[in-house]
């Protein structure tokens, strides 16, 4: 039986996985802020800048997939705690090994710590979000996901001022690490222990851990599972592939200036966030299948818009759209996936990964066709599997006994 919590305990557990997202965020941006000045100090070429990205993004799913056992072992509180740590200290590794050690291989260990810490909290401060839904009864996660982009906005510019004051990358990621550690801990005073997360101390009387482990990697074998897979994966390979290759379709197939392309992903990466931060009582008036459909349509809208446009302010609006589209794809279908509180932590960590190794493994493979075929004919394959996550989005009408994202009918 859950413990009701007071307004000021919900507002604090609120607060501090705001704090978690942003911390994540904030990780991602230091490291990827200083990517030049640790090329040029470790005087290393783009195939071992490579190597380094692959071994993060390998660490992240690891991350992922063991987020279930832990949640299982220890519950989400305890194991945001650890997974926080470890990839606070990948940090300062990848500070220490550019600066003091000058060592590859000290900045890929440092990297796979960041990636296994931040790929594991992921699911976590996921599966705690969707408990603050359930508690609450509204939308929130689109939300969280936003503090998350606000974490990467304030990153990259502490980045940018540290590499302009000439700060080295070992006194930028050191400082960074103390931070986060800081909103650990932090942030582990002020969330509560839930039975619907599993925390270890939520309830005195409780099935063994490696029982609800069973329980939890059941949601394996469900449908519903893949079907949520399918949304995500449309989503979060429409997402990075305009995090890597917007700004370059658009100087390579529409003839602008690099500036000009970076400012057509700033108007994505906004237009993206402005809708996770307002999405939530949208989603909450219209529900989470309707919301996904017609922002399915609108991301495709706004790929066509973007690959045909005639004229730069075209592709601008075309970019918009795009951010719009598939802004809420990631936080809904974590969002549903948790809607059963017994395998919250596995159905999310499935959709993570899924989404996860779109969003990683997805532009590079646009990198290699659009070899053949250009890189505007090569987004065409984003707007397919768009069309498939929103033919896909009625796996994400909550199930018997979830009020959350069903919607209200018009007054």
């Amino acid at each position: 039986m859950e413990l009701v919590l007071t307004r000021s305990q919900l507002v604090r557990w609120r607060t501090a996985v705001f704090a978690i997202f942003l911390a994540s965020g904030l990780s991602i941006a230091t490291w990827a802020s200083r990517v030049p000045a640790i090329k040029e100090t470790l005087d290393i070429d783009n195939i071992q800048i490579g190597l380094m990205l692959l071994g993060a993004g390998i660490a992240s799913i690891i991350g992922l997939s063991i987020s279930t056992p832990v949640i299982a072992r220890f519950g989400a509180r305890k194991g945001m705690l650890g997974a926080m740590i470890v990839f606070a200290v990948g940090v300062l590794l990848i500070g220490v090994g550019t600066d003091l050690a000058g060592s590859f291989v000290v900045v890929v260990a440092g990297l796979a710590m960041f990636g296994l810490g931040n790929g594991a909290v992921d699911v976590m401060m996921n599966v705690e979000g969707a408990a603050i839904e359930k508690q609450s009864g509204k939308t929130i996660l689109p939300l969280f996901h936003a503090f998350f982009s606000f974490g990467t906005v304030i990153g990259a510019g502490i980045g940018a001022v540290a590499a302009a004051w000439g700060v080295s990358v070992l006194v930028h990621t050191a400082v960074m690490a103390v931070v986060i550690v800081v909103i650990a801990f932090a942030a582990f005073a002020n969330v509560p222990a839930r039975e619907l997360t599993g925390d270890a101390d939520a309830e005195a009387d409780r099935p063994h851990w490696r029982e609800r482990l069973h329980t939890s990697m059941s949601a394996w074998r469900e449908p519903r599972t893949y079907a949520l897979g399918v949304i995500m994966l449309g989503m979060a390979f429409a997402e990075g592939g305009a995090n890597d290759w917007l700004a370059l379709g658009m100087v390579e197939g529409h003839g602008t200036t690099p500036a000009v392309g970076a400012l057509g992903l700033a108007v994505f990466s906004v237009s993206m966030t402005v809708v996770r931060i307002f999405g939530g009582p949208l989603v909450d008036r219209f529900g989470r299948v309707a919301t996904l459909r017609v922002l399915s349509m609108l991301a495709a809208l706004g790929l066509l818009l973007f690959i045909l446009a005639p004229n730069t302010p075209l592709v601008f609006v075309g970019a918009a759209l795009w951010g719009a589209g598939v802004s809420l794809g990631f936080p809904l279908g974590m969002s549903a996936a948790a809607d059963d509180p017994a395998k919250a932590a596995a159905r999310v960590s499935a959709a993570a990964t899924i989404g996860y190794i779109a969003f990683l493994c997805g532009p590079p493979l646009l990198g290699l066709i659009s070899e053949s075929i250009g890189l505007l004919n090569t987004l065409y394959i984003l707007v397919a599997l768009i069309v498939a996550s929103g033919l896909a989005s009625g796996a994400a009408k909550p199930i018997a006994g979830s009020t959350v994202g069903a919607g209200h009918a018009q007054d």
